[in-house]
């Protein structure tokens, strides 16, 4: 049952990209706002599904230090959910995106539009000035900049690899940073198409302040967001990674 659920739930998730992009495409043509509304509707519509077809309920917790102006959120990265469900509780949602990533329909349509920051990790040093350029840029816009520090998706249970790129960030925006903790590898995992039924969580934990040691803010950043999702792993939730 899950196998077919999860394959239903498969075809839904490409079905409304496909949907989205051609029914809605010309919000390509207004202005970013306008395109940032289909993006969120697109949120939600792929949450209503992944409820209903896969049997995964998504909740957001620790709203209260969820950003609503400028902000920096950095966030653990288990899943291809972590990209779309963010964009269903903030309002300017603006995530870090492999370059590679643009020239796909819908998608990447919308992330051009909607100035998403996309990143050429190939170029390596010359990757992270332009990363951080332009987070300078949407910083100024009053956007929430999500990034995913350990830079691409994780099975749940591996060893944390941060990147450098999260604290070039919190230096040169000289900003708090809200870390966001979740399960979410748990119910979508990073590899594959099955979906387990359960709850995905993403927790928004309090904003570590600005101006640490870049080894202080390092050392917080990951002892919060790995103790934060570590505690999400209960022994209700283990069995569906089998």
């Amino acid at each position: 049952m899950t196998t077919l659920r999860s394959l239903l739930f498969v075809a839904w998730l490409y079905l409304s990209m496909a949907l989205f992009a051609v029914g809605l495409s010309p919000a390509l043509l207004m202005p970013y706002r306008q395109a940032m509304w289909v993006i969120r509707g697109w949120s939600r519509f792929v949450l209503f599904g992944l409820r209903w077809i896969a049997g995964v309920k998504v909740e957001f917790r620790g709203l209260e230090h969820r950003p609503t102006g400028a902000a920096l959120i950095a966030g653990k990265h288990q899943s291809m959910l972590d990209v779309i469900a963010p964009f269903a509780v903030l309002p300017d949602n603006c995530f870090i995106m492999k370059k590679e990533l643009r020239p796909l329909p819908f998608f990447g349509w919308f992330a051009w539009k909607t100035g998403m920051i996309a990143v050429d990790r190939s170029a390596h040093s010359k990757a992270l000035k332009d990363m951080v350029k332009q987070a300078r840029t949407r910083f100024a816009e009053g956007r929430q900049i999500l990034i995913f520090p350990e830079g691409t998706r994780a099975p749940v249970g591996a060893a944390p690899d941060y990147k450098p790129g999260i604290a070039a960030l919190y230096r040169d925006l000289e900003a708090p940073c809200v870390p966001m903790a979740t399960n979410s590898g748990v119910h979508w995992p990073a590899h594959g198409f099955r979906r387990y039924p359960g709850t995905v969580v993403y927790e928004f934990l309090p904003a570590i302040p600005a101006g640490l040691k870049r080894a202080e803010f390092m050392n917080q950043l990951e002892a919060r967001i790995e103790g934060a999702s570590g505690a999400m792993l209960t022994t209700e939730t283990r069995p569906a990674l089998k």
